[in-house]
């Protein structure tokens, strides 16, 4: 029928935009499920049920949840009852027996047979049910739990990205293998040669003992050049031989060139070039799903058409824009998707699609979209608009980074002065001036920004948006600043109206924090 039709279209295109394969069952009882499973809400809870299970990690005995990592100040971990973490482990591995179940239906017996992620799936499924039984039977006091090696998996079966790099991760290896056994022998040939040329000969070890720290032996002299060829802390292996002879560097510049700058460059020339390589044939998979999704959607919409003029004229053959653009309202697409689709449907003119047109409309999605900002407002006044070109320049802009500049360096050398001053010692009042200016500064350029761009065509910009949500919480904690007591010492009216006597003024002198600081 034509319902169905169009039903079978939604879900083609579906297919196509999110580069998923067509090999489904495709009755209209398989599809409501199909577009049910593929939903926002179905796949949250799936995301969800994947972030519950592999959260588990951090509550279940041993349990890692402290305040502090510091074992002297740590407090008691918290023990969860049995069957606690158990029964959230339970509703998980029941929604992913669902899961499997639906993936199992939809794709068929003879392509479920074929798809290994599926197999697996239920492998892993099999496995982590009957280990949590068994930890149910023993009251949680088993001491291996073989389900949390097999949690991640959960993860790698559902994102196509995970699946893709461990796809060329096993295609590397061949190569990365071939490098990787060149970087073995290397560090053989280079231990050989190094526990033969700083041990041998030696009649007096105590006195060359930190010569031959980490050339003792084979298994110390191969461990050591491990980490040289790593970069790691390798002064430490190179000085003490160094130290003794100067020509033993020639030992060391040559391992270093062979293996940092050949080898390990190539295997990371090899590493990039596969990657590279399986990019490019994943975006040509991707390419070609969406073409084939795209083009059976046109099948099965214009087949019925066909079939109920009697025939196939070759002068009438396309699609209806109108059953295109039904189509387009029942399937489930981004907004931009669908509004750049739909405007280029209609700027056909109810013109019959062709297979190559119909293709081609899919190609509007990939293009980038402008996001173009409200318009400006407009103001009459000659001097209005020249405070609007003024302010709405982008040099306005270079000059607030200029102003947060000088804000972060005013705090830096306040923070320099009065590094050796308690804080309870400390006069923060010019320190307290400058942030009230800096802070009005800001507040004026929110102001003047929203004066040239206008109120909506200043929170269309992402970098406006931060800077008035930073302004305002500055706003919030905003304080006058106050001369602080303890810096000025007490002024009682006596002093202010009496002499003071000599020794009561050097006393204070020699107590002010900024004579101590200079002294």
């Amino acid at each position: 029928s034509r319902d169905l039709c169009i039903d079978q279209a939604v879900v083609f295109i579906e297919d196509a935009m999110q580069y998923r394969s067509i090999s489904h069952r495709m009755d209209a009882g398989s599809m409501r499920l199909y577009r049910c499973y593929y939903s926002n809400a179905c796949q949250r809870i799936l995301n969800f049920t994947i972030f519950c299970i592999l959260a588990l990690a951090f509550i279940e005995t041993p349990c890692s949840l402290t305040k502090t990592a510091d074992v002297r100040y740590r407090s008691l971990h918290w023990e969860p009852p049995c069957g606690l973490t158990e029964g959230v482990e339970g509703l998980c591995l029941l929604v992913f027996m669902a899961d499997v179940s639906v993936k199992g239906f939809l794709v068929g017996r003879a392509q479920f047979q074929r798809n290994v992620w599926l197999l697996a799936y239920i492998v892993v499924l099999a496995v982590s049910l009957v280990d949590w039984t068994v930890s149910l039977c023993l009251l949680c006091q088993e001491r291996l739990r073989i389900r949390r090696l097999l949690r991640p998996f959960f993860l790698l079966q559902n994102s196509s990205m995970m699946k893709k790099t461990l796809k060329c991760i096993r295609w590397s290896l061949p190569e990365m293998a071939s490098v990787g056994l060149l970087l073995v022998v290397h560090l053989c040939l280079f231990t050989i040669f190094g526990t033969l040329l700083f041990t041998v000969g030696e009649e007096d070890e105590h006195e060359k003992k930190e010569r031959l720290t980490y050339f003792q032996n084979l298994l110390d002299a191969f461990t050591s050049l491990l980490v040289l060829l790593t970069t790691a802390n390798n002064p430490d292996v190179m000085i003490p031989v160094y130290s003794e002879n100067r020509a033993y560097a020639i030992f060391f510049i040559v391992f270093t060139l062979i293996g940092s700058l050949f080898l390990m460059n190539l295997l990371t020339a090899i590493i990039y070039n596969q990657f590279r390589g399986y990019l490019m044939k994943s975006l040509q998979t991707s390419l070609f799903r969406r073409r084939l999704g795209t083009r059976a959607a046109y099948e099965v919409l214009w087949l019925p058409r066909a079939v109920l003029t009697g025939g196939f004229p070759s002068h009438r053959v396309g699609v209806m824009p109108q059953d295109f653009l039904q189509v387009l309202e029942k399937a489930q697409l981004s907004s931009s998707q669908k509004q750049a689709i739909m405007e280029k449907v209609r700027s056909l003119d109810g013109v019959l699609l062709s297979a190559d047109e119909f293709q081609k409309i899919f190609s509007e999605v990939d293009r980038g979209v402008v996001r173009e900002h409200p318009p400006r407002p407009c103001y009459q006044s000659p001097l209005l608009q020249s405070a609007q070109f003024l302010f709405g320049h982008h040099y306005f802009d270079y000059l607030g980074n200029c102003i947060t500049l000088a804000n972060l360096v005013s705090i830096c050398v306040f923070l320099v002065l009065d590094e050796d001053v308690a804080p309870s010692d400390r006069d923060n009042f010019v320190l307290g001036v400058l942030n009230c200016v800096f802070i009005m500064y800001y507040l004026l350029e929110l102001l003047l920004k929203a004066f040239a761009l206008g109120p909506w065509g200043y929170l269309s910009y992402p970098e406006n948006l931060f800077d008035g949500l930073v302004t305002l919480a500055l706003l919030v904690k905003l304080e006058m600043p106050r001369p602080s007591s303890r810096a000025r010492g007490p002024l009682p009216h006596r002093d202010i109206l009496e002499e003071p006597k000599e020794e009561e003024l050097m006393h204070r002198l020699r107590n002010h924090p900024h004579v101590r600081l200079c002294r």
